[in-house]
């Protein structure tokens, strides 16, 4: 799992990185017709010079994605390492290929999770190189990354933090309760709709590829709290577990099964330094391994 970024204030609203406002038609040799998706798609292109830019359509705000350099294996050699050392296939990393296999990738997952009714970016137009996809906003609202809300609830309290956190929650479930599961869990990739609804975002990787699904649901719920832990280890340890268990009740037996061996074998990570010297990794995955030791430990409320 890739580790999830908490700097800066500016949030990009469909995917992690610095936001692009929306580009200018006018600097198109020819502004294509409103709904011409695949036109739009082959023209901007070639010209965009960022992986990742909004553009406006007529009314319309959508997203172009272009295929960006390929990724090597190396990067992912370290959570192999770790996943090996822990015995534990949930970890094991997912490589993202980069390059025209990630829009292959993150057009086809789209489409599938669209398909199951879950609310994600509509793909508009795709070409090998390239997928332009719809806003999650409307009628001119933005949509809110939960990493920002969790950020701004932090500040207003306990309660507060752990209502949104709740949210974040929920949204996994309704993914797990139809069949499916994310990539990237993280709570940068979990957005809030004008509608209040959660939306998901961000799938140039599929764990399904390599997992089976009761890995790769339990991977989301790891993702999750790998980038909330911290939050919630300062705000009220216990009444999240609360939320926690009252969720993870309705997940597949298998999903609960594995949540509790990483548990096990994560506890000793609790011990790994809390110093900030040692860098934000660490302090996460501490944070994960003291928060998972504690809630299932003995006694733990998912084992009936």
């Amino acid at each position: 799992m890739n580790p999830p970024k908490r700097s800066g204030s500016t949030r990009i609203q469909m995917r992690k990185g610095v936001a692009s406002g929306p580009a200018p038609l006018d600097a198109l040799p020819r502004a294509p017709a409103p709904g011409d998706y695949a036109e739009f798609l082959r023209i901007t292109l070639r010209q965009q010079p960022k992986n990742v830019v909004s553009h406006r359509l007529g009314a319309e705000r959508v997203w172009l994605k272009k295929a960006g350099a390929r990724h090597g294996k190396l990067r992912y050699h370290l959570l192999a390492v770790v996943a090996g050392l822990l015995r534990l296939d949930v970890l094991k990393p997912v490589p993202n290929p980069g390059g025209e296999a990630a829009i292959a990738i993150e057009g086809r997952r789209l489409r599938e999770l669209g398909a199951a009714g879950l609310r994600v970016p509509a793909v508009l137009a795709q070409q090998p190189d390239g997928l332009l996809m719809s806003d999650l906003g409307e009628s001119g609202r933005s949509t809110v990354v939960l990493q920002e809300k969790l950020d701004h609830a932090a500040a207003a309290g306990p309660a507060a933090l752990l209502a949104v956190w709740r949210e974040g929650l929920d949204a996994i479930a309704i993914v797990h309760a139809r069949g499916k599961y994310l990539s990237q869990a993280f709570d940068r990739n979990l957005v809030q709709c004008p509608d209040g609804v959660i939306g998901y975002i961000d799938f140039e990787d599929d764990p399904g590829e390599t997992l089976p699904l009761a890995e790769c649901q339990a991977r989301d719920w790891l993702s999750y709290l790998h980038s909330t832990a911290m939050l919630v280890r300062a705000a009220s340890p216990q009444a999240a577990a609360d939320h926690w268990h009252a969720v993870l009740k309705a997940a597949d037996i298998e999903v609960r099964a594995r949540l509790r061996l990483a548990a096990q074998r994560m506890r000793w990570l609790r011990h790994l330094p809390a110093g900030r010297r040692w860098g934000r990794d660490t302090q996460r995955v501490r944070a994960v391994a003291r928060l998972l030791s504690r809630w299932h430990g003995k006694g733990d409320a998912l084992s009936d």
